[in-house]
């Protein structure tokens, strides 16, 4: 993840294949079984549909949604977001250049893996706290009315490339982990990002700004939702919520990136990895090549096995099968969650823990804000592998067999009943092929 070793190893989690309380064969065919029995059960016996994007669910107190929605919360969390801007710009700027930076933690950390768990457990918070949007709302850029609109042919693919930025710096980048590269990355981000907002307007943020979609995706797996007609916050089944993700241009790529690269992560720290780049680079430059080729192949990889799985029925038109890729793209989702939990849970509690102890002094001069830069790191789940492998292969299989759900039941409103069991064999075989390599791969072989 960095060139720290301390964090590359919290980053893929102590240990591999030999911690897992059972054998790796063995974990690897019961996976492929329960993936197996979930889509016989569901074919067999779930033969309509039963999830529903416009299904309400039970409303929360009307007092919920009237503190959330408040200008003055927004307000408030808006300026909160702009002062701790400022608070790790310190960080970046004037803080020390090594391992006590808190930079490349906040990065990492709370801005690419935080964000997955928060969003998940309460939406898409990015559009709360986003600095590039707070600054927009306190500048109140929203009363510009002559602006060009958003093209709709560019949907996600602004957001597909930045994302594909960000895990190019994290995996593919000569030094991933120095203060420099990170702030400059930073810089770049937030200056695209407003300036894409002052042109075309609020819808630039939701279409384009990589960590916005990022929440906007993990939010579709959360129980909490807007209601459709009321607007209220809801809870109700995240199965419901799943297909409500926007089907738009790029729907499918910034899926592949997430879910590529964070195969391609556990795939660059395999030996036969490293030492074909050691043995193939003549320099720097050449490594970075080759990481970058790597790291775009796996989301390629991704991108046209879904697309051609998704493609692959009979009984409908050349429209409705170029368009099946984005209409299937949520059931993605629970895999890349998955996936992120599983590779990333030690990376978030441990690591998180520490960059929030170094937020306490910045600027390396021995302050402590708020009394936590005593506390010290507790490594919970590093010193019981056996747990967190377990924790590791249910997150990988459940993300699967979430999956297949999702799948199914969408099959059967969009395939015509003469092939809505046939239609999803293709997936299925897709579906089975991720888990054995993501797996394989999280183990390191």
């Amino acid at each position: 993840m960095t060139p720290e070793p301390s964090v590359a190893i919290l980053a893929h989690g102590l240990g591999g294949s030999t911690d897992l309380p059972i054998p790796y064969t063995y974990a690897l065919l019961g996976a492929a079984w329960a993936l197996t029995a979930t889509f016989a059960v569901v074919a067999l016996a779930w033969r309509t549909p039963r999830f529903d994007e416009n299904r309400p669910g039970r409303a929360l107190p009307q007092w919920v949604t009237s503190a959330v929605d408040a200008p003055v919360t927004r307000w408030v969390l808006a300026i909160l977001s702009l002062l701790m801007t400022a608070w790790i710009a310190l960080a970046a700027f004037f803080g020390p250049q090594d391992a006590d930076n808190p930079l490349p933690g906040v990065f990492y950390v709370l801005m690419w893996v935080g964000l997955v768990a928060v969003s998940w457990a309460i939406g898409p918070v990015w559009r709360v706290i986003s600095p590039p949007r707070a600054l927009y709302r306190l500048l109140r850029l929203d009363r510009r009315n002559t602006r060009p609109r958003y093209p709709a042919r560019l949907g996600y693919w602004p957001a597909a490339f930045g994302l594909f930025a960000f895990v190019w710096l994290e995996l593919a980048s000569p030094d991933p982990g120095a203060v420099g590269a990170i702030r400059t990355w930073l810089l770049i981000y937030v200056v695209v990002t407003f300036a894409g907002a002052v042109w075309f307007g609020r819808r630039w943020f939701s279409r384009a700004d990589p960590f916005e979609v990022y929440g906007i995706v993990a939010s579709r797996l959360s129980a909490l939702r807007r209601q459709p007609e009321t607007g209220r916050i809801a809870i109700g089944n995240p199965f419901d919520h799943l297909p409500t993700l926007p089907v738009l241009p790029g729907t499918v790529a910034v899926l592949s990136v997430l879910l590529g690269s964070t195969a391609f992560d556990s795939f660059s720290a395999m030996p036969v990895w490293r030492n074909f780049v050691d043995e193939t680079a003549g320099s720097a430059l050449t490594a970075t090549l080759l990481k970058t080729a790597g790291l775009l192949a796996f989301a390629l990889i991704v991108a046209g096995t879904f697309t051609a799985a998704a493609r692959a029925t009979g009984g409908v038109d050349r429209q409705r099968r170029r368009e099946l890729p984005g209409l299937m793209a949520h059931s993605l989702i629970p895999i890349v969650i998955g996936y992120v939990f599983a590779h990333y849970l030690t990376y978030l509690l441990e690591r998180g823990q520490q960059t929030i102890i170094l937020l306490a002094d910045p600027l390396g001069r021995g302050w402590n804000v708020l009394g936590v830069g005593d506390l010290e790191v507790g490594y919970l789940l590093s010193t019981h592998p056996s747990v967190l492998a377990t924790l590791k292969v249910a997150f990988v299989v459940a993300g699967h067999m979430a999956g297949v759900v999702a799948a199914h039941d969408r099959a059967l409103k969009l395939l015509p009943q003469a092939h809505r069991i046939t239609g999803q064999l293709a997936m299925m075989l897709v579906m089975v092929g991720y888990t054995f390599m993501g797996l394989y791969l999280l183990f390191g072989g």
